[in-house]
């Protein structure tokens, strides 16, 4: 579990809140159950570190406030719009018994078990994240889907997913698909075989055989009868005798 350390605050004007920012530290709020919302600070290089860490908004976070750790989960960050940093952070305070709804992310594993995945397949995820109902305390990390033995054309659909009997999908009345495993778009042509590659309308060795066959001059043939008749043309007549 991830932690923080967290300062209480008590700005009262927009100045006072710009020179928290200026300090290095975001505005937060932590808010839920039936204490008073309280006004804290922390470490903006902190948080952009867990904010670029995978699942944010789906992790719970220990902060440790006045010396006392009290579990939050991070709802809503707001950003600067033009350098992208955090500006402020909305924590919900997790408290038992109390059912919150919260996107869960979808994770595959054992892709090189699937025999599907080896023979080209391509797994198709219709759902990156499933938004679940669930007690706070019970929060699952993440969905997990194993590819082993995975063989083209099977669907994952949330009925095959393990959950906790708290933890429920909020879309109810219908088995809905979170990826498929799909055939492959393009089909590689198989390799013309080499005896095969003859250009068209070149006759081979037996194609000339056949023609000699028949009676028909080969080209080769043609060619020396063509030659010998114009050598003989080109002979001079022999003289009539007188």
């Amino acid at each position: 579990m991830n932690s923080l350390e967290a300062n209480i605050r008590d700005n009262k004007t927009k100045g006072e809140l710009n020179a928290i920012r200026n300090s290095g530290e975001v505005p937060a709020i932590v808010y839920g159950g039936k204490e008073e919302n309280q006004k804290v600070s922390i470490s903006k290089k902190k948080l952009k570190y867990l904010i670029e860490k995978e699942n944010f908004l789906s992790n719970i976070i220990t902060l440790n406030l006045g010396g006392k750790n009290l579990n939050v989960l991070p709802r809503e960050v707001k950003y600067h719009i033009l350098s992208d940093d955090p500006t402020h952070v909305d924590f919900l305070r997790i408290l038992p018994g109390v059912k919150i709804k919260i996107e869960v992310p979808v994770n595959f594993i054992n892709h090189e078990k699937s025999p599907g995945l080896k023979r080209g397949g391509v797994l198709n995820i219709v759902r990156r994240k499933v938004e679940l109902k669930c007690p706070s305390e019970k929060i699952p990390e993440n969905i997990t889907i194993d590819l082993d033995g995975v063989d083209i054309g099977e669907s994952f659909k949330i009925s095959s997913v393990k959950l906790d009997s708290e933890v429920t999908p909020t879309i109810q009345g219908r088995d809905f698909v979170i990826a498929t495993l799909a055939a492959p778009t393009v089909m590689k042509e198989p390799e013309k075989p080499a005896e095969a590659e003859t250009t068209e309308g070149e006759p081979g060795a037996e194609g000339s055989e056949a023609a000699a066959a028949d009676g028909e001059k080969t080209p080769a043939e043609g060619e020396k009868k063509d030659a010998d008749d114009k050598k003989g043309a080109d002979k001079k007549p022999s003289e009539e005798k007188k």
